[in-house]
């Protein structure tokens, strides 16, 4: 009986143990979804991609407190593929060190919260800094450095008082230094060679500084004095005017001091000894004059006070009799609309925080009185450029019909090519589309369209507000829309491969997830459709006209059935209510996703009636598999892998469902978009055939892909 006993509680033991070893199930799940993205590598020994537990088994490169992953540290593996998806669940993580590797694609814009170290220094890693570092509060290390990221450096620095040392040489930065900047209160070492950078260094100058490496961008303006006493500072390679700097205009404040750390790591302004010594000579001195100036300004202080009493006395009838009614009115319309935002903010079910700053953020406007009323000036920058008419007169042809290459309800859309060879899209709107308030709000809404920055975006480069026109100078995408090519191309929907129309579904999901959920407020598209999903060379998707329901006429009801309605890509609660939400655009996105999966148009009155509306049709038929079978586009002659069907199935079912409620956020779309992709990665490395899948025809069973 004692034996017994005694076994049993060593097996009690035993068991403890166990489930204190126990990963935290998101931790656990996390890393597996990027063990699989990181292509199985061996030296990752101990890791799993289903299963396993990263603490208890001593998992490569993996640290825990108990049952939380603290630090992931993978760095000089050699290890290659991409960062996964699911980073963000790793809320207890300080450390990750992902540097020196070959994992490419971009970097997730949803990382581990909690970060005080993120270094993913020499891989190949693309597109930009991501957003989410605005939720990092606790980081003091950022190393991005060696690497292929490219556009402006993300302005998401301002509470970041803990950050020391940030190096993002050897990249395609360009832009100026972001503003938030300044705020870097503790920052000793900042590393930007290398890069595209352009502006000048005056941002820098209050930083406590002590290395600072500037080399081989395109800064320009004179070099601050201030900057030129740090202790290691490197800065050739600019176009840095020479000589002195001009003084500053009449009026202007002194420039900001240098902070300097102190021993308890604040910052501040130490003096030297010649001044202290001078400082105490004069106090002194000063006491009489000092003790007067107060009495002058107590007297002041207590006239004023008086005055604003007898001033107060007076409106107070004024506002009793109608000031109740406006503040109220004031106070219902502020919770109308923070009630209206709340229900269209949607919230990654990857980020841990809601605050995320926009690329294209809330503007400050001024009103101007010129000839032909107000007009809004912008007060932030645009980082667009601006052009004259001339200039796209010219690069148009006079705006040829030849060179007309699409046509929407603000206009028509030109090719443009300029003196040096390079080939830009015009849209030139057409001003009777726009209200007297709509022209009022176009450089704010220009301001706000430049700052979208994701490569499955169309960037916009530039406009013209010149001589009362409105026109958008936009990248140039050549191969044509997703329209086009499903519907009007002899041969566009043979070379649309499953793989392509899979690579097509993805990156516009990655573009709308941005817009709903990395932008703060989010951007609601409003028309997403095939027609504008824009291709390059590789079938790369880019996602253009967004911003641009900011301009569009009567953005409701008319704009439902104008725009979206006519062509079957509208929510059924914006053809029934107008209202329009991010909902809305995932249900439009699903209907896409049908096009491609069936090749038919979302709305075609040549075919029978039962089959006119493809949402209709098809969405009873998208769970069986059978049924499913005979939908997809005839043009893939049975090419493709029958479980990525059936997948890729189950995703348009859940957008394109009725209530939009139900419908999934674009942070969901893309995961589930993600590990179909994975799969079928594993896939390629099971099968000797090159596309990597099991292909269906009607004569064969697919091959079965385990995945």
């Amino acid at each position: 009986m004692a034996v017994t006993s005694l076994y049993l509680v060593f097996l009690l033991a035993v068991s403890l143990v166990l489930v204190q070893a126990n990963t935290d199930a998101n931790d656990a799940q996390a890393l597996q979804v990027l063990y699989g993205a990181l292509n199985n590598p061996s030296q990752l020994t101990g890791w799993k991609m289903s299963g396993g537990d990263p603490c208890g088994e001593s998992w490569k490169g993996v640290k825990c407190d108990g049952s939380a992953v603290v630090s992931l540290d993978i760095s000089g593996l050699g290890v290659s593929g991409t960062m996964g998806y699911l980073l963000a669940n790793l809320a207890s993580l300080k450390t990750l060190d992902l540097s020196n590797n070959n994992i490419h694609d971009d970097i997730p814009f949803s990382l581990p919260p909690n970060l005080t170290s993120l270094n993913l220094a020499h891989n190949n890693l693309s597109g930009s800094l991501p957003y989410s570092i605005v939720n990092m509060l606790s980081l003091s290390y950022l190393n991005v450095s060696s690497n292929s990221v490219s556009q402006p450096i993300a302005d998401v620095f301002s509470n970041h008082t803990a950050l020391a040392t940030i190096d993002l040489s050897n990249n395609n930065f360009s832009g100026d230094i972001p503003a938030s900047f300044s705020a870097l209160s503790n920052l000793s070492t900042l590393e930007v060679q290398n890069n595209q950078l352009t502006g000048s260094l005056d941002i820098l100058v209050p930083l406590p500084l002590d290395n600072l490496n500037v080399a081989n961008n395109h800064f320009t303006g004179w070099v601050p004095q201030e900057l030129k006493s740090l202790p290691n500072f490197i800065y050739d390679g600019n176009s840095f005017d020479n000589g002195p700097a001009p003084p500053p205009p009449p009026g202007t404040p002194p420039p900001a001091k240098r902070r300097h750390k102190s021993s308890g790591g604040t910052s501040q302004s130490p003096e030297s000894p010649n001044s202290q010594a001078s400082h105490g000579k004069k106090k002194s001195s000063h006491i009489g004059t000092i003790i007067g100036v107060a009495f002058g300004v107590v007297f002041l202080l207590l006239f004023g006070i008086l005055l604003a009493l007898l001033f107060c006395k007076r409106k107070r009838r004024t506002k009793n009799d109608g000031g109740r009614m406006s503040v109220r009115g004031v106070s219902n319309g502020s919770e109308k609309v923070n009630s209206e935002m709340q229900e269209q903010r949607v919230t990654s079910t990857a980020a841990v925080a809601d605050l995320k700053p926009p690329p294209a953020e809330s503007l400050l406007v001024e009103k101007m009185h010129g000839k032909n009323g107000s007009v809004r000036r912008v007060k932030s920058p645009i980082t667009a450029t601006s052009y004259t008419v001339a200039a796209l007169q010219t690069a148009t042809n006079s705006f040829s019909q030849e060179n007309i290459v699409g046509e929407g309800s603000l206009g028509r859309v030109y090719r443009a090519e300029f003196s040096n060879s390079k080939v830009l899209a015009i849209k030139k709107i057409d001003n009777s589309a726009l209200s007297l308030q709509e022209e009022d709000n176009f450089l704010e809404a220009v301001s706000n369209m430049s700052r979208l920055r994701h490569p499955n975006i169309v960037s916009l480069v530039g406009y013209c507000t010149e001589h009362g026109q409105r026109l958008l100078v936009y990248e140039y995408i050549g191969s044509g829309s997703l329209h086009d090519m499903l519907h009007f191309s002899d041969d566009g929907s043979k070379r649309l491969t499953w793989n392509a129309r899979v690579r097509v579904s993805l990156g516009t999901a990655r573009a709308l997830e941005y817009l709903h959920e990395v932008c703060l407020p989010s951007v609601v598209h409003r028309n997403f459709k095939s027609a504008n999903i824009l291709l390059d060379e590789e079938f790369n998707p880019h996602l253009s006209d967004c911003g641009l329901a900011a301009l569009n006429p009567n953005t409701e009801r008319q704009v439902s059935t104008q725009m979206v309605g006519s062509f079957g890509y509208s929510a059924p609660e914006f053809a029934l209510s107008g209202i329009y939400t991010t909902k809305s655009d995932v249900y439009s996105f699903g209907v896409v996703m049908l096009e491609l999966l069936t090749g038919r148009k979302p709305l075609d009155s040549s075919r029978p009636r039962s089959e006119q509306s493809l949402v209709r049709w098809a969405t009873p038929q998208l769970h069986d598999i059978d049924s499913l079978a005979k939908m997809v586009d005839p043009a893939l002659n049975g090419m493709y892998p029958a479980k990525s069907l059936s997948r890729f199935a189950d995703i348009i079912a859940l957008c394109v469902q009725p209530e939009p409620e139900f419908r999934p956020p674009m942070s969901e779309v893309v995961q589930a978009l993600v590990r179909l992709v994975q799969r079928a990665g594993v896939a390629k490395r099971r099968s000797s055939d090159e596309t990597g899948f099991g292909f269906r025809t009607p004569d064969h069973e697919s091959i079965d892909m385990s995945f």
